[in-house]
């Protein structure tokens, strides 16, 4: 244990022959896509790539940005008036009708499972003033998942210039979308029926995405194609809740290519847990405080994959203060643990308080004055 500048440093080695044994297939990809990448949806490691950082027209897999802000800016139970534009909007439809109302949930289906462009007019306009508002709101949210290498013309993905993202950004997206358990049920969501105006039966959707059918643990996520963007596919697969997502861009054979990314992950890859959320990893003495001592808890699971080679070069970094100051309120940050792998960081998590702890009353502080002056 080194201490420097009142800070703790431990680094903690893994041993490889502590870990669990991981099957390496040795399985080359050779992917016909534009731009392809897989992600690790809880750490959001990239596990491969190809050109991902190119620019590229995405289709409807817009529609993943345009459903993760919806669900974070409305609520399920909205009713949403579709009007002219929406009912007008060309392409993949859910057949909407200028008046019609709907809950944004059920528009929410419609735009995932049936891929409806109507749908995603609607969206727009309730949560915005007009789509370039709400285009305004998808731009300022993929700022604050923390990419910034796209950009949103519309909330539906016809080809519009200036209208592109990357494989990197879109599986980022992903990875953050799929850890809303909303958005996550509906992409997932083989078949819906909802409501239809002025008929005595329901609209049903059923979603276009062959993962759900075809792969070990499908999720879905989104299919998309226009002829500017070609064909375009985000999947995503959960095994033994490890959950992997895939993006390939412009891609012939993107159901082939998809499930041979996951594949490729989920045999390539083991997902090693270093702390579960709210795990004990310390304690910190506590200045002025009715307690002396407080437990610090990771904040989150420290969970990430890696590969049989990567397993014997993997440390654990933790630092944390010498001591906080009373008072203390549980959550607050007093250090952080990071999982790093030749000097990358993969994965942080902060270390926090466990508890409140309150500061000492002066009554309670005379007694220990009184002993530290008759020493």
């Amino acid at each position: 244990m080194l201490r420097r500048s009142g800070v703790y440093a431990v680094f903690i080695i893994i041993i490889a022959t502590l870990l669990l044994p991981v099957t390496c297939a040795g399985q080359q990809l050779t992917p016909n896509s534009r731009a392809a990448a897989l992600i690790d949806v809880v750490s959001g490691r990239i596990l491969y790539q190809k050109d991902m950082q190119a620019r590229l027209p995405m289709a409807s897999t817009t529609k993943i940005m345009t459903a993760i802000t919806a669900i974070e800016e409305g609520r399920p139970e909205d009713l949403v008036a579709a009007s002219l534009r929406a009912q007008n909007t060309g392409g993949s439809s859910i057949y909407l009708q200028a008046g019609e109302k709907l809950t944004l949930e059920e528009l929410l289906y419609g735009l995932m499972l049936q891929s409806g462009n109507d749908a995603a007019v609607a969206i727009a306009e309730h949560i915005g003033k007009d789509c370039e508002d709400f285009s305004r709101i998808m731009n300022r949210k993929a700022a604050d998942i923390g990419v910034f290498n796209s950009n949103f013309i519309n909330p539906h993905g016809l080809d519009a210039e200036g209208h592109y993202t990357t494989a990197e950004d879109l599986a980022k997206i992903t990875a953050y979308a799929l850890r809303n358990p909303v958005f996550a049920r509906i992409v997932a969501t083989k078949q819906k029926r909802i409501s239809w105006l002025g008929r005595n039966y329901s609209r049903v959707l059923n979603n276009k995405n062959k993962i759900l059918w075809q792969v070990e643990g499908g999720d879905g996520v989104k299919t998309g194609f226009t002829n500017k963007a070609g064909r375009c596919l985000v999947a995503s697969a959960t095994r033994e809740s490890w959950q992997l997502a895939s993006v390939v861009l412009n891609c012939g054979p993107m159901w082939e290519e998809s499930k041979a990314l996951l594949e490729y992950g989920f045999e390539n890859y083991y997902p090693m847990t270093f702390y579960e959320k709210g795990q004990f990893i310390r304690t910190i003495a506590v200045s002025r405080g009715k307690e002396e001592r407080i437990r610090l808890v990771a904040d989150r699971t420290l969970r990430v994959p890696l590969t049989e080679q990567e397993q014997q070069r993997v440390a654990l970094i933790e630092n944390s203060d010498n001591f906080v100051v009373a008072p203390v309120f549980k959550g607050q940050i007093a250090g952080s643990v990071k999982v790093v792998l030749d000097g990358e960081v993969l994965m942080q998590a902060n270390l926090v308080c466990q508890e409140d702890v309150a500061e000492r009353s002066i009554k309670s502080i005379i007694p220990i004055i009184l002993k530290s002056l008759l020493r």
